[in-house]
């Protein structure tokens, strides 16, 4: 079965058109488990479709179609009301990330300023900041190279969001794959060394970001031990 349930395979589960339900334990009956347990599973694995909606119309709507009834709106009024919601929805979402990038940008600038001053910190002309944590002796790489390294990267505020020292795996990649502050930080090592980058949103992930754990205009923190230039 796939993980992700989706809402069509959901209707045929649900056979009550009330929101109130009994409570559920490991007393309850297989099939009240088994019907709760599906329904927090449709619930978890869509939960950004579902946030904000009136739970007790969805139930409605579920039960409606579940038992064969008519629907209480036709299909263009559910079909408008569902792209208003998400005109709606989009709006907020946008606005959230907005204010956040705002934040984050303000937030990284004033780290950077400080870190700066910090002993052994050097920043490029492109306002990388680097801090060698023990001097490599081996081969620098340049931008055509490929590289094995150990890494770990956070956020200012300490949140590890990818670490290949917790997976005890190094990683290969060519240097012109990965993000310009850290391709730039990694053609200031040499072989065996381990150097510290402080990388501005600007030259990491941007006003975007990555996934959910790096929000945009976020300031990136890497450790990085360079084993090997290929």
């Amino acid at each position: 079965m796939k993980k992700t349930l989706s809402l069509s395979l959901a209707l045929v589960w649900f056979t009550s058109t009330t929101w109130a339900a009994p409570s559920i334990n490991a007393k309850s009956s297989m099939n009240d488990q088994a019907s709760y347990s599906f329904g927090f599973l449709l619930g978890k694995n869509n939960i950004d479709a579902i946030k904000g909606l009136n739970l007790e119309a969805f139930t409605q709507g579920l039960g409606a179609a579940a038992n064969n009834q008519p629907p209480a709106l036709s299909e263009q009024q559910m079909g408008n009301a569902l792209t208003e919601y998400k005109k709606q929805a989009e709006a907020r979402d946008l606005q959230t990330h907005q204010q956040q990038a705002q934040v984050n940008a303000k937030n990284g600038a004033a780290f950077l300023a400080e870190n700066a001053k910090k002993p052994g910190v050097i920043t490029t002309a492109s306002g990388l900041q680097y801090q060698v944590l023990k001097a490599g002796t081996g081969t620098s790489p340049k931008k055509t190279s490929s590289v094995t390294v150990n890494y770990e990267g956070r956020l200012i505020d300490g949140t590890v969001f990818d670490s290949s020292f917790a997976r005890q795996q190094p990683a290969d990649f060519a240097v012109n794959q990965v993000v310009s502050g850290f391709a730039e930080g990694l053609q200031t090592m040499k072989e065996g060394g381990k150097t510290r980058f402080f990388i501005p949103a600007k030259l990491g992930y941007g006003e975007i970001g990555a996934g959910d754990a790096i929000g945009p205009n976020s300031t990136l923190i890497f450790d990085v031990e360079l084993l090997k230039v290929k």
